[in-house]
């Protein structure tokens, strides 16, 4: 047989075997997503629907521009760009102006991702860069309405911005967020907020499924919402610190955050040690900001900080390579017998 006719590809070991894929991962993502948007379009009407349609396919777009324009190799069917779009809706209010969600598009998917490389190679989460950029128009990112309320399709829409859970909890009104919303409204999504706060039962159902899939594993997720239960209840804002407790992990963005952005293969640590470290400061950076910061939510900054030391984390804690210690022990050439050799012939003379 003439092995130069055929196509093989040489790469160093180890060789790991497997069906997964990058769209079967992507897909399994979009899988967990989906009872929460469903509740969302319950909740907030057909607009909820119609933002994520919109922003999954601007992504998608301006991925197949840019590589087209390069003249790479097309990624659009691996659904990181969907998956991308998909969460920048759920982190948005769900009056956000159409245009608004394709300036964020194009800035999570040429500039953060792309630019650096294409998926894989990018060093912020990008759905989370593009939510912290669209902050520059501020008051359409802070419009929340209350929840089942029905927005229309097109236009604008008035309405005075609703209460969320966050602001309520950011001032320190725990009396006033008991009396709007109960806890088992928090944990069914009956409250206001962007898609990606509100139901955190089905946020939690998606998680799970996405460990029993083994798409991610649980030490980020748990890590995460263990370390903002802890600090909450040990330093809490309100007279009963299991109440206080439970409404800093059901409101706000942190089943969001912790099950779907912290989990991202590429800005998070590659091993088990270094996700639970990465878990437990987002955490502290999460509840540091709500209780000092003057934004009410701090899972956004938290991830995209912890987004910046994730190298560190992974050069401070990678495994040795296999052999090497026990080949210098087996050698006898290490300095520190030498020095001790040294020592005595001096001391001989």
């Amino acid at each position: 047989m003439d092995y130069s006719e055929l196509n093989l590809i040489g790469s160093s070991s180890p060789h790991i075997r497997t069906k997964a894929g990058t769209n079967s991962i992507m897909g399994e993502v979009l899988i967990a997503l989906a009872p929460a948007l469903c509740f969302a379009v319950y909740n907030f009407g057909w607009r909820a629907l119609a933002n994520t349609l919109v922003s999954a396919a601007g992504c998608c777009l301006f991925e197949y521009l840019y590589r087209y324009l390069m003249k790479k190799n097309n990624t659009v069917g691996d659904l990181s760009a969907a998956v991308t779009g998909v969460l920048i809706a759920f982190v948005c209010p769900v009056t956000i102006p159409y245009w608004i969600l394709l300036v964020g598009d194009f800035f999570a998917i040429v500039v953060v991702k792309q630019l650096f490389g294409g998926i894989g190679k990018n060093f912020l989460n990008p759905a989370l860069a593009a939510r912290a950029f669209m902050l520059s128009w501020a008051g359409e990112m802070s419009t929340w309405v209350g929840p089942r309320t029905s927005t229309p399709l097109w236009g604008s829409f008035d309405a005075v911005t609703y209460p969320t859970p966050m602001a309520l909890l950011h001032g320190n009104d725990l009396a006033s967020l008991e009396q709007m919303y109960d806890l088992p409204e928090m944990l069914v999504g009956f409250i206001g907020g962007s898609m990606g706060e509100v139901s955190a039962l089905l946020l939690i159902i998606g998680g799970v499924w996405l460990i029993f899939r083994k798409v991610i594993t649980w030490h980020i997720p748990v890590c995460y919402i263990g370390t903002v239960a802890a600090l909450t209840f040990l330093f809490p804002r309100g007279n009963d610190p299991m109440t206080w407790m439970l409404y800093n992990i059901l409101g706000g963005g942190l089943m969001l955050g912790a099950f779907f952005m912290a989990t991202d293969y590429v800005t998070s640590p590659v091993t088990h040690l270094g996700q639970a470290i990465f878990g437990v400061g987002c955490g502290l950076l999460t509840v540091f900001i709500r209780y000092f910061g003057s934004n009410s939510e701090g899972v956004c900054y938290a991830i995209l900080v912890m987004n910046l030391v994730v190298w560190i984390i992974d050069k401070s804690i990678k495994p040795g390579r296999f052999g090497v210690a026990k080949a210098e022990k087996l050698s006898g050439l290490g300095k520190k017998p030498e020095k001790k050799k040294e020592k005595k012939e001096v001391a001989g003379k």
